[in-house]
């Protein structure tokens, strides 16, 4: 059987496996290279691997490839809904996010800004619905696209309400909004990796457990990085690999230690040990999946456990990175 946990409040009664996938890189051109490297149906390779694994978790916004990571979504969505039709199959819990840009400022962009989400995805409700970043009005306008959040709700165009990018105090106020309206805040999507600790550090994390809201940890590995496949002469190419040019420096150490420790689990991938870090600090990590290779490596940090001595490793190798 497939390893489950609670997903948000436990009484809401959700549970799936402790990791998904996150979908930026589909139909994402310049910065990930789709339509070059890797096509739709690469793509589709990575749905149905993580969907046999019983990964069904697909993480994606309005916002990436200008809405084609939705539309390459809902045609896959479809293409698995169909075949429900013949057999049983498993079906991808789908997750997308509002784009609180300066000029959304009504209750209202929120549920119209779902209705296209919906449309692009071919749907009629998502499971998950998100604000994507808490820019400089979101601290302004949070009242009002909370108001939005509930109306949709209200309507039927989602099941459940999350946040990204929210520091400690803005998911109080969100969770607090909702709260009023018998809405739980069921996850905040956060950067975590070991390659990037600061929502420990911060304490974040730890008022995450307390809420019972489910940290969904984006870049877990780090875009790459922690899979062992590049080096400081070997980096990504294009825009990408400039931006972590610094990083990948960084992560050498991490990936040694990963590598260090692979012999006790099987001799498990960087990839599939730095994904188990994650999942017993409670996270559900969504890394990307390109394809069905990488959709199977993921979820072959699925099942087993790090022992606690490996898990310390881990974390000092991290804090010295």
């Amino acid at each position: 059987m497939t390893e489950t946990r609670p997903f948000g409040p436990a009484e809401l009664g959700i549970t799936m496996a402790p990791l998904g996938v996150g979908a930026w890189p589909w139909g994402s051109r310049f910065y990930w290279g789709y339509g070059k490297s890797f096509g739709e149906d690469d793509v589709r390779g990575a749905f149905q691997s993580s969907l046999d694994a019983g990964v069904t978790l697909f993480d994606t916004a309005e916002l990436y490839g200008r809405g084609e990571s939705e539309r390459i979504l809902g045609r896959l969505t479809r293409e698995q809904r169909d075949a429900a039709d013949r057999r049983p199959v498993a079906q991808p819990f789908i997750a997308t996010k509002f784009l609180p840009v300066p000029w959304r400022v009504r209750a209202g962009d929120v549920p119209r800004a779902l209705r296209g989400s919906l449309r692009r995805l071919g749907i009629e409700r998502v499971d998950l619905y998100q604000i994507h970043w808490p820019i400089t009005p979101a601290r302004l306008r949070l009242r009002q696209w909370i108001r939005g959040l509930i109306e949709a709700h209200a309507e039927g165009l989602m099941s459940a309400v999350g946040v990204s990018n929210f520091d400690a105090d803005l998911m109080l106020r969100a969770h607090e909004l909702l709260s009023r309206a018998s809405i739980p805040l069921v996850s905040n999507q956060l950067p975590y990796s070991l390659l990037d600790r600061h929502i420990e550090h911060e304490g974040l994390l730890q008022t995450c457990r307390e809420m019972g809201v489910t940290v969904i940890a984006y870049s877990p590995l780090a875009e790459g990085l922690l899979t062992g496949k590049y080096t400081p002469g070997g980096r990504p190419g294009g825009y990408r690999g400039w931006r972590l040019r610094k990083k990948v420096v960084q992560a050498q150490p991490i990936v040694a230690a990963l590598r260090e420790i692979a012999p006790r689990y099987d001799d498990r991938a960087p990839a599939q040990i730095a994904l188990r870090w994650l999942i017993q600090k409670g996270t559900v990590p969504i890394p990307g999946a390109k394809n069905a290779a990488q959709a199977r490596e993921n979820a072959g940090a699925l099942g087993w456990e790090l022992h606690d001595a490996d898990i310390a490793a881990l974390d000092e190798a991290s804090a010295r990175s």
